[in-house]
C-alpha cells in the first residue's frame, strides 16, 4: 500500500468519524433530554481530529526515521574491501539503494518470489535481466556483499512499510474509537477542537523558526567537518580558488567573495537610481491613471523567472557589450562578464527598489508636504529637502533588501558572468560568485566527504551570515521608520 493510499484511508476514517460523531451527539442528547454543550459539528470534528492527526504525525515520523534506521543495518554488510578504489562508502550505499529499489519493484510486480531472492548469492546472471526490466542496470562488478546488503535493505523496507501501515491504521482507528466513545452531551467538544486548532497554529508558526534552525545547523555541522580536514586559515586568507578533486586544492574564498560583491555592486548601481527615480515620479508626479498602469508594469519584472534573465544576458546583453565596447576598446573578448551579469541583475532588481520606495514615500505624512509648500518651497524642493530625508531610512532598507537578493542570485551569474574565479577590476572579464560555486561543488559524481565538496557548506554558511546580516539591518531600519510615522 502506497503512502498516498494510506493517507487517503486515514482521511476517510476521519470523515466517517465526523459523520458518526455528529449523529451520536444528537442521538444521545435526544435520548437523555439534555442540551449539547457545543454545536453538533464540534463533536464530529473532535472525532475527525483524533482519527487523523495522531495517525498522520506517526506516519510523518516513521517516514523520517525509517531510512536512518534500516540503512544502518544494511550498511553493516559492506566492508572496506567492497569499496572500489576511488569510490566511497556513500557511493556504494547509493548502489545498494538502487538495487534494493529494483528488487522491491520486482516483488511488487510479482516477478520475484521470496524463494528466488533467498537463492541469490554472488551469481547475478539469473536476476540481471529481471532487474533490467525494472529499470535497474546491474553490471558484472557488483560484489556479493553489496548485493546481500541490497537484499537486506529491500527486506527491511518491506517489513518496515508493512509495520508502518498497520501502526498508522491502528492509530487512526483507536483515536477515532476513543473520541467517539467519549461523546456525551456535557462533553466540551468545542474546547477540544479549539485546543487542536491552537496547537496547529503554534506548529505552523514554528515552521519558519525550525526551518531556519535546521538550515543553520546542517550548514554548521558540515562546515565544522570541512574545517577538520582543510585549514580554516587557508580558506579565509588564500587568494586562490583552485579545487582539484584528486588532491592539491586551494580553496580560498576571496576570489568568490570579490566576484559576488563586484556583480552585486554593479547591479545596485543600475537598480537603485532607476528604481528610486521611478518611485519618486510615481508617488509625486504621475496621475492616477498613469500610476495604475505603470506600477503593475514595473512589478511584472519581479515575476519574470531568473532563467529568462539569464538567457537575455547570454544572447543579447553579453554579445552587445562585447561587440560595441569590449572588443573595440581592447577590454576583452568574452561575452560573459561582470558587467553583463550586473546590468541584467540590476534590471531584475528595479521593482524591488521601486515598489518598496514608492510605498515608503507615500507613507510620509501629507502634513510635511503642506508645511513645506506653506513656507514657499516648490514641488522639487519639497521632494529634495523634506520627503527624501524623511523617507531615507525606508529607502536604505529597500536598498539593503535588494542587495541581499543580488548576493543570492545564481542563474543570471551562471549565464552572464561565467564561472572563472579571479581577482580582477576589469568589468569585461568573466568572474563568478559564491552561489555558482556552491552548485558546481555539489554536482557530479564526487565523494561527499572530500574537502572539495564540503567547501560548499562553508561557502553557504558564509553567504548565509552575510545575507542574514543585511536582512536584519534592513528590517531594523524599516521598522524604525514605520514606528516613526505610523
Amino acid at each position: 500500500m502506497s503512502v498516498g493510499i494510506l493517507i487517503l484511508i486515514v482521511l476517510c476514517i476521519g470523515i466517517a468519524g465526523f459523520v458518526l460523531g455528529r449523529q451520536r451527539a444528537l442521538s444521545r442528547a435526544a435520548a437523555e433530554g439534555r442540551r449539547l454543550h457545543s454545536l453538533p459539528s464540534y463533536y464530529g470534528q473532535s472525532v475527525l481530529l483524533f482519527a487523523t492527526v495522531p495517525a498522520l504525525l506517526l506516519l510523518g515520523g516513521w517516514l523520517l526515521v525509517q531510512p536512518m534506521a534500516i540503512e544502518g543495518r544494511a550498511a553493516a554488510h559492506i566492508t572496506q574491501a567492497d569499496i572500489p578504489e576511488g569510490s566511497s562508502h556513500d557511493l556504494v550505499m547509493a548502489d545498494v539503494r538502487r538495487i534494493a529499489g529494483g528488487l522491491a519493484a520486482l516483488k511488487a510486480q510479482g516477478n520475484l518470489s521470496d524463494d528466488d531472492l533467498a537463492r541469490m548469492r554472488a551469481d547475478l546472471t539469473d536476476i540481471r535481466g529481471r532487474l533490467a526490466s525494472a529499470g535497474i542496470a546491474v553490471g558484472d562488478t557488483v560484489k556479493p556483499n553489496v548485493f546481500e546488503a541490497a537484499k537486506a535493505l529491500a527486506a527491511a523496507q518491506t517489513l518496515s512499510h508493512m509495520l508502518m501501515t498497520v501502526a498508522v491504521l491502528a492509530a487512526s482507528a483507536i483515536g477515532a474509537a476513543i473520541a467517539f466513545l467519549r461523546i456525551r452531551p456535557e462533553a466540551r467538544a468545542r474546547n477540544v477542537v479549539e485546543q487542536f486548532i491552537l496547537a496547529l497554529l503554534i506548529g505552523s508558526s514554528m515552521v519558519a523558526i525550525l526551518t531556519t534552525a535546521g538550515i543553520v545547523l546542517s550548514l554548521l555541522f558540515e562546515t565544522i567537518h570541512f574545517f577538520q580536514i582543510y585549514p580554516a586559515r587557508e580558506f579565509f586568507l588564500s587568494l586562490t580558488w583552485n579545487p582539484q578533486f584528486r588532491g592539491g586544492s586551494e580553496l580560498g574564498i576571496w576570489p568568490l567573495l570579490w566576484g559576488t560583491l563586484y556583480i552585486s555592486f554593479i547591479a545596485l548601481l543600475v537598480s537603485v537610481p532607476i528604481g528610486l527615480l521611478a518611485a519618486i515620479y510615481l508617488s509625486e508626479y504621475a496621475g492616477k491613471k498613469l500610476r495604475a498602469f505603470a506600477k503593475p508594469a514595473i512589478e511584472i519584472l519581479a515575476g519574470i523567472p531568473t532563467i529568462v534573465y539569464g538567457l537575455f544576458a547570454l544572447i543579447t546583453v553579453g554579445p552587445m557589450l562585447r561587440d560595441w565596447i569590449a572588443q573595440p576598446m581592447g577590454f576583452g573578448e568574452s561575452s560573459s562578464s561582470v558587467l553583463t551579469a550586473g546590468l541584467v541583475m540590476g534590471i531584475m532588481l528595479i521593482p524591488f527598489v521601486s515598489s518598496l520606495s514608492d510605498d515608503i514615500i507615500n507613507a510620509v505624512p501629507q502634513a510635511m508636504r503642506d508645511g513645506s509648500y506653506g513656507l514657499g518651497a516648490n514641488q522639487s524642493e519639497t521632494i529634495r529637502q523634506v520627503i527624501l530625508p524623511a523617507a531615507l531610512p525606508g529607502v536604505v532598507g529597500a536598498v539593503l533588501l535588494a542587495a541581499s537578493r543580488a548576493i543570492g542570485e545564481t542563474m543570471i551569474v551562471v549565464m552572464g558572468a561565467g564561472a572563472a574565479a579571479r581577482l580582477n577590476l576589469n568589468p569585461f572579464e568573466a568572474m563568478t560568485t559564491i552561489t555558482v560555486k556552491i552548485v558546481s561543488q555539489l554536482t557530479g559524481d564526487t565523494e561527499f566527504a572530500s574537502p572539495e565538496t564540503l567547501v560548499a557548506f562553508a561557502l553557504g554558511l558564509t553567504l548565509f551570515v552575510f545575507t542574514l546580516g543585511l536582512n536584519v539591518l534592513a528590517l531594523y531600519i524599516v521598522r524604525k521608520y514605520r514606528e516613526q510615522y505610523e
